[in-house]
């Protein structure tokens, strides 16, 4: 499949592969125009212009041939327009490249054929002239298009064929091995103003015909609330140029063509949003053979979109944003792509969000559990047998043979970072297969010993009281980074010390993770950040170490870290509805600033700095869903059903846009995409926390590093007011749960062993009214120890308290 690239237009890539494939499939026809990638201006032309004529023109530099979208082109999206006045002692060119400025050698070809349109009745001898200029901008003479067609009838395309040797037998020095445009000229000083509106030019060799591609069959179409989802079967066909698909919104009786997918896509995202709301739409979708002629439509498939509710939004974002894991993912070993242009380069620490999506697109069902296991099962297989540096790997591997790619010169070696994210996802998917099966039972097998072999100790750099980032066999510690707070790479320590196999003193929390003006409390916007510095950085800080560890209801000497990550997300949506810097689209309703791609490249965006540019990226509001549910769904009924037409596609929200730019990014970036599919599950369920946390390595973490119970500070904030009591406590029978709710809510109510393993389900999804209500449990069933009684209202609000069996 074809995915779109960063800073190009989906139609760009489209047509640049096609111009490819009608090289390489049909070396005896030659395009020199198809298609615009632009709307406004064909990038791959020139326009000239002297005396009193007139002639339209665009770009910057106004040489630019416009491009006609109104006008129904006669194949694809778009046409030429050509519109002039033509005046005595004045002259005018209008040149068309072909894609890419490519010269053609059509001294041995046939014909030269283009379609001309009029909205209005044209006389022939109105036409302009038609030329073709070789590689040294030597134009052919100049030939009267009237002498090869008939006058022009209002509203209908006319072919026009000339025969190359016309252009041949004139002698008149042009290189006919190397035409690189085909251009018009001044005719007639007639003083009127024409408009004529050109498409499909192209050169061939023999009758310029080749077989009809077949009908396509299987087309499938699925509404949902703005847009909707196409798919059919591939066509038998080996030189298609593409399919086209087209749209209907009157029952079939009219349709028109609304995209042109590359041979190898045989999906599409069809954006209705736009029409209104309960937009019925029939679609139908032709191949376009290696002449550029359609087949006969497919059978019509008709959708329907419905307004969608906040739980159906929250499944169609979640299943859009697995498919770049689990589609998208590399072929051979199962790792996540760095981005959707990476080709065969995957990342480890995407990789890491990726094996945790899994069980999340299983409990979903986006796929099976048999389906996901096997995926897990390669790319664990995989992750044994590439490039490993004292059991960390590196940041880029090559998807097919696991060496490594170097990050940068000197970053070729293990990254215990984006390994911290790996290992992060392998107890993650330990706690979830735990079935007898040979799959599951290997699953866990291959993710304890690569979660074991990696070596944190070494990572201290021969003991230091920190640890660093990169080790590399060519150059060392060259790089010479340690891993300190605050940022993204909280996990390091977290896992480093709760190794069991090459751990690292707790004391390292204090003299690695915290030791640089880790602590300084502050306000803004009425927001109380504990750590970090300024406005608390890009909001990744508050997603990657919390995809699995969950932050809520715990303290370290420092800051309950839920409550940090919530006023981060909170400042973050006041900063951008406050706009002092006036972004346009900044809003209460369209914020979040984090590391992502921007119209310059690629930055860590984040408020009050130069790295403010004005980009908002998805990925930071819909991540943060966990702590500000309100405010992220906020957010992603904005970017969907706002701005949708610009940043949604087949892959979930794209990367990032810029109003003020008027940019719209078109990549998919893993580390991106990874924190969206997992932190909209852990509001939802808080499954992943309670899958990682369930290890039985991570409650003594906790302690041995100084972590203790603290309430998140959101339950003074709330609507609901929950208040959990067990008596007796300590008990060695039976215990009484208290809790009261101000208003109704669905209640679930667990009780977890020490170790954070999940001992008994006592509420699942109930539905409570206001008021105080008693549950009776039976100790007898579990052996005596110390427990924990997890209470959460509405997915959203959690209560723990502490439950002592004698």
């Amino acid at each position: 499949m074809t995915i779109m690239a960063t800073q190009m237009t989906k139609k760009a890539i489209i047509f640049t592969l096609l111009a490819f494939l009608f090289i390489q499939l049909d070396a005896q026809t030659y395009y020199y125009f198809q298609d615009s990638p632009a709307s406004d201006y064909y990038d791959y032309s020139w326009m000239e212009l002297s005396g009193d004529s007139e002639l339209e023109r665009e770009g910057s530099d106004l040489r630019k041939f416009p491009v006609e979208e109104v006008v129904l082109a006669q194949q694809g999206l778009n046409s030429l327009r050509l519109k002039w006045k033509s005046m005595t002692g004045g002259n005018w060119f209008a040149i068309a490249f072909a894609i890419g400025w490519t010269d053609y050698d059509i001294s041995a070809a046939d014909t030269l054929q283009f379609f001309l349109r009029s909205e209005t009745l044209l006389a022939a001898v109105d036409l302009p002239r038609v030329f073709v200029e070789d590689t040294t901008n030597h134009k052919s003479d100049f030939h009267l298009i009237s002498d090869w067609t008939d006058d022009l009838q209002a509203g209908v395309w006319t072919k026009v064929k000339i025969p190359i040797s016309q252009f041949t037998d004139a002698n008149d020095g042009t290189d006919f091995t190397q035409i690189k445009t085909i251009g018009f000229k001044q005719n007639l000083d007639d003083g009127v103003e024409h408009t004529l509106y050109i498409d499909d030019m192209r050169v061939y060799v023999g009758d310029g015909t080749s077989p009809p591609a077949a009908q396509p069959t299987g087309l499938n179409a699925e509404g949902y609330e703005k847009h909707v989802e196409l798919s059919w079967d591939f066509n038998p066909e080996s030189d298609l140029q593409g399919y086209r698909v087209e749209r209907s919104i009157d029952g079939g009786a009219n349709y028109s063509i609304v995209d042109l997918m590359d041979p190898d896509e045989n999906h599409m995202v069809d954006w209705v949003g736009d029409l209104g709301d309960n937009v019925s739409a029939t679609y139908r979708v032709k191949a376009i053979n290696s002449t550029n002629e359609p087949s006969d439509p497919s059978e019509a498939a008709t959708a329907l979109t419905t307004p969608f509710s906040d739980d159906e939004l929250l499944d169609m974002v979640q299943e859009y944003t697995f498919r770049y894991f689990w589609d998208f993912g590399h072929e051979f070993s199962g790792l996540a792509r760095e981005r959707n242009t990476s080709g065969n380069t995957v990342t480890s620490g995407g990789t890491g969000f990726g094996l945790m999506s899994i069980p999340v697109g299983i409990e979903r069902g986006f796929i099976s559990r048999e389906e996901g296991a096997e995926r897990l099962l390669t790319m664990l297989t995989f992750l044994e047998n590439a490039d490993r540096f004292h059991g960390a790997w590196s940041h880029w591997l090559n998807g097919n043979t696991g060496n490594v790619i170097p990050f940068s010169p000197k970053d070729n070696g293990g990254d215990i970072v984006e390994t911290s994210f790996v290992a992060q996802g392998l107890l993650t998917i330990r706690q979830y297969f735990t079935g007898t099966g040979t799959t599951e039972q290997s699953i866990v097998e291959k993710a304890t010993t690569l979660w074991e072999e990696i070596e944190w100790d070494w990572y201290r750099q021969n003991d230091s009281p920190a640890i660093y980032w990169h080790w590399s066999p060519e150059y060392s510690w060259d790089m010479n980074m340690p891993v300190r707070g605050w940022n993204e790479a909280a996990i390091v320590y977290l896992l480093a010390i709760a190794s069991p196999t090459h751990g690292v003193p707790a004391s390292l929390w204090e003299t690695g993770w915290t030791s640089n003006n880790y602590a300084v409390p502050r306000t803004i916007y009425d927001q109380k950040l504990y750590v970090g510095s300024g406005f608390g950085g890009p909001l990744f800080f508050a997603h990657y170490s919390f995809l699995g560890f969950d932050p809520r209801d715990k303290k370290d000497d420092f800051a309950n870290y839920f409550d940090q990550n919530r006023s981060h997300s909170l400042l973050q949506q006041a900063y951008c509805e406050l706009n002092t810097f006036g972004h346009t689209g900044y809003s209460d309703e369209c914020w979040g600033l984090t590391a992502s791609d921007d119209p310059d490249g690629y930055l860590a965006h984040e408020p009050g700095s130069t790295r403010d540019n004005g980009t908002i990226s998805p990925t930071a509001a819909l991540s943060s869903m966990p702590y500000t549910p309100e405010e992220s769904i906020l957010a992603l009924k904005h970017f969907y059903r706002n701005l949708g037409d610009k940043t949604w596609d087949w892959m979930g929200f794209k990367d990032a846009f810029n109003e003020s730019r008027d940019w719209y990014a078109n990549s998919y970036l893993a580390i991106d995409q990874g924190p969206i599919i997992l932190m909209i599950e852990n509001y939802r369920s808080q499954m992943l926390w309670n899958l990682f946390m369930s290890n039985s390595e991570i409650q003594p973490m906790l302690d041995a590093i100084g972590f203790k119970y603290s309430p998140n500070s959101i339950e003074n904030e709330i609507l609901l007011e929950e208040i959990l009591s067990v008596y007796p406590n300590p008990s060695s029978s039976v215990s009484k749960i208290s809790f009261y709710l101000k208003t109704a809510a669905v209640v679930d109510l667990n009780l977890y062993d020490a170790s954070g393993k999940l001992t008994y389900i006592v509420l699942n999804n109930v539905n409570y009214f206001s008021g105080k209500h008693e549950i009776l449990i039976e100790n007898t069933n579990f052996g005596s120890g110390i427990y924990f009684l997890k209470l959460n209202i509405n997915k959203m609000y959690t209560r723990t308290i502490k439950l002592i069996i004698n």
